[in-house]
């Protein structure tokens, strides 16, 4: 399977699709997610977006749906051209997909051995090892801590530092050889997870397509429109649970004359819905999905 979607039937309840409705999905990947919001649709239409060129192999064959092989930072621009504004709702599912973590040679992986790549869209210049042979040290300290909540972030810059100097980091595994005798084994695999999360939020510009995303919904959501996000670290999390609190990602409360929270939007769910313990079981990837869902004003 190219990818398990997380929180499938939350976040199809959390769209409140309707058969008439025009629904975006910004993160198509496998089309788990769009296949089920097509199949409450009726005269309706889905509009897909997938940056990943691997995803174009995955699109149905339905009058009704459309995809776009760009990020979902130029949601707006698309859905202008395509007439598709105002919509009924937004599902994006921000997780890597399992296509992506299983293809060695996309570098996304800590089990496998490939290029350290790590780019989500292969028509990007600048990848992973690009990053990691050539930001100067105190550089690639503020990524580690900034991006991947690292603590010994100064350490790790200076255990690849030290490692280029030996020869040029080239692969994944190259990458976890330079760095993982400064954890105990145990503790291994999720300390690499988050020097792997720290490249590739970099790599992909994550957070400023994350912001675009939730700023534009204002724009092209109807009133009453649901936006549904599925976030899988606390970075992307606390943008989401900001926006539908106030309106931005930085979570600053605007108020009018009369003293009300002008934000445009507002939370649904007070509180982040997670996969049950069977979907956890049967789906270890959705473990870190966390679903919050707004609706505009």
């Amino acid at each position: 399977m190219y990818h398990k979607p997380a929180l499938l039937e939350e976040s199809l309840d959390a769209l409140a699709v309707r058969p008439e409705g025009t629904y975006v999905d910004v993160t198509f990947g496998g089309g788990g997610h769009a296949r089920a919001i097509m199949e409450r649709l009726g005269s309706g239409r889905l509009i897909a977006f997938d940056q990943d060129e691997d995803a174009v192999s995955n699109t149905l064959k339905d009058e009704r749906f459309f995809l776009v092989n760009r990020n979902f930072r130029y949601m707006i621009h698309f859905l202008r051209y395509l007439e598709a504004v105002p919509v009924d709702g937004i599902l994006a599912d921000l997780g890597i997909s399992s296509h992506q973590i299983d293809t060695s040679e996309r570098g996304f992986s800590i089990r496998f051995d490939g290029p350290i790549d790590l780019r989500m869209n292969r028509r990007l210049k600048v990848s992973a090892r690009d990053i990691l042979n050539e930001w100067e040290p105190s550089r690639l300290a503020r990524l580690f801590a900034e991006y991947g909540e690292l603590e010994q972030a100064h350490r790790i810059a200076r255990a690849i530092e030290s490692a280029r100097k030996v020869k040029s980091l080239e692969t994944t595994g190259d990458l976890k050889s330079a760095v993982m005798h400064m954890v105990p084994s145990h503790k291994l695999n999720q300390f690499l997870a988050q020097v792997f999360q720290a490249l590739r939020i970099q790599v992909n510009n994550e957070l400023d397509a994350l912001q675009e995303l939730l700023t534009q919904s204002l724009d092209v959501l109807k009133p009453g429109g649901r936006l549904a996000v599925i976030s899988y670290h606390s970075l992307e999390d606390r943008m989401v649970k900001n926006f539908f609190r106030a309106g931005n990602v930085e979570g600053k409360i605007n108020k009018d004359f009369y003293g009300n929270v002008v934000s445009g939007i507002k939370a649904l769910n007070q509180k982040v819905i997670c996969p049950g313990e069977r979907e956890s079981l049967e789906n270890p990837r959705s473990r870190s999905a966390r679903l919050r869902v707004g609706v505009k004003l």
